[in-house]
């Protein structure tokens, strides 16, 4: 493994760990870069659509927590698998507040270049995450 390599799997880390769990916002200035691009968002480039993304799901679940399972680099680009649970105390948009418990797990690519994330591709399973807040049987 490159010395980028593992740089870039401590940032992805960080990424869960520090922004998501612990809603550290200036943190996500430090690890994307001011372009960056979400491919599977429709929140704005950049930072401040990670904020405001968020700030949707942490309203939603206050006690939105991310555990990281795994995170595989190779060359720029690196695979981090994650597991998130919380209670949804909070309208999803189109779904009210069902006070239910819920997992979700998924997968995110980033690509870095000199150390930021500048693009991601995420894949979570929400079909199990609506099932289990009974918006589908």
């Amino acid at each position: 493994m490159t010395k980028d390599e593992a740089a870039n799997k401590v940032q992805s880390r960080r990424y869960f760990e520090e922004v998501w769990n612990r809603g550290d916002f200036v943190v996500a200035g430090e690890l994307l870069a001011r372009d960056y691009v979400d491919h599977d968002s429709s929140y704005p480039p950049g930072p401040e659509g990670v904020r405001a993304e968020m700030s949707m799901y942490r309203s939603a679940f206050p006690d939105l927590r991310f555990t990281v399972e795994d995170v595989i680099a190779e060359g720029d680009r690196v695979a981090t698998r994650v597991s998130a649970i919380g209670t949804h105390q909070g309208d999803l948009p189109g779904i009210p507040a069902t006070g239910k418990r819920v997992t979700i797990s998924g997968i995110v690519i980033f690509r870095f270049e000199n150390g930021k994330a500048t693009e991601a591709w995420m894949s979570y399973n929400f079909l199990s995450l609506y099932r289990q807040l009974g918006v589908i049987p």
